[in-house]
């Protein structure tokens, strides 16, 4: 049964009321990732990837000074936490293997999958030349680097249709730096979304504009239905940003959120051309004050008492930072050029 997740309209039509805003929409794709069992067939996060039997698997080859959890460990615990709180059923358990034998990593160390992305499903920018390229594939280093305080990752296109002898079992690391580097197993509900550009990344006039409630009670019954005279009474620029700038979440394209830092420039290493986001790795699916955004079949599980090992806005179980996102971002010249991630 395919997965389906609905994003709820936004309370208003920001462009209407700012007309200014209208050229700067962007579509985004929400992934939604929920766990599950995709397979090498499947767009996902976390899952197996269609990768060619043939072809080497990719190493990070920077030293590695700490470790802290041992891979095969990671997913097993998470599973055991979920049947302790209710919600999963257990299976039998697999033998126990003696880790004594484990020691640091002394060599390269094999990439972990973070998201495969097929085109039929999410829409993607391809290197020039590669027409046939339908296929996304995005894996990182389960040990965060010291440069940027992220899992370094690495970006691969590649034609399905031309993999036809599947690397079964690839490569894994021993250990990874923490757990919430090893992304649980999902599959996607891919959703276009319109977004527009953060508070931040507007001229001043337009943020002037977002921040005077005058211009808001213009627009008439349909901005007070939206709750701008509510909670968002005296700042109606808040409204803009938490409810309908920037989708929260994993995600392909549209715009990035900051909040980490303030907006820096994004310029290709090799062309100096402005680059364009490609994908948002998310802690959260949503956060707090962004409740507008929470898929409709998601509203039920996120208003329910939590349970532990349970968090419905964090179905990956990935964290980056202390609860930020991850963003990719791709030259638009020639996406084959060396991509940049930030924090934010």
């Amino acid at each position: 049964m395919r997965l389906v997740r609905t994003t709820p309209p936004r309370p208003v039509d920001v462009a209407a009321l700012f007309p200014r805003l209208a050229p700067l929409a962007r579509e985004a794709t929400r992934l939604h990732p929920r766990p599950g069992a995709p397979s090498a067939r499947d767009s996902s996060v976390g899952g197996p990837l269609l990768w060619p039997a043939d072809e080497p698997w990719p190493h990070c080859a920077i030293p590695h000074p700490e470790a802290n959890e041992v891979l095969r460990h990671v997913r097993p615990e998470r599973r055991a936490r979920r049947v302790a709180a209710g919600g999963e059923v257990r299976e039998p358990a697999a033998p126990e293997e003696d880790d004594g034998d484990i020691g640091w990593p002394e060599g390269p160390v094999p990439l972990l999958p973070v998201a495969q992305l097929f085109l039929r499903d999410v829409p993607f920018p391809r290197p020039h030349g590669r027409a046939e390229a339908d296929l996304l594939q995005v894996l990182w280093c389960p040990f965060e680097h010291p440069d940027t305080y992220l899992p370094a990752t690495a970006l691969f296109w590649r034609s399905s249709a031309a993999v036809t002898d599947v690397l079964v079992a690839p490569p894994e690391p021993t250990l990874v730096e923490f757990d919430f580097l090893v992304p649980e197993p999902c599959v996607l509900a891919p959703e276009r979304v319109v977004e527009y550009p953060g508070p931040l990344e507007l001229d001043r006039e337009l943020r002037e504009s977002l921040a005077d409630p005058g211009a808001w009670r213009a627009g008439g019954a349909e901005a007070d239905a939206a709750g701008v005279d509510g909670a968002y009474g005296s700042l109606p620029e808040s409204f803009y940003h938490r409810q309908l700038s920037v989708a929260p979440g994993w995600k392909a394209g549209g715009w990035p959120s900051w909040g980490y830092t303030d907006p820096v420039p994004r310029l290709c290493a090799a062309c100096g051309a402005d680059m364009d986001p490609l994908l948002t790795i998310a802690t959260f699916e949503w956060d707090g004050d962004q409740h507008g955004w929470i898929p409709f079949e998601d509203q039920a599980a996120a208003s329910a008492p939590r349970r532990a090992g349970l968090d419905p806005r964090q179905p990956t179980a990935v964290r980056i930072g202390s609860g930020y996102k991850q963003q990719l971002y791709v030259c638009p010249v020639a996406p084959e050029h060396p991509h940049i991630e930030l924090m934010q």
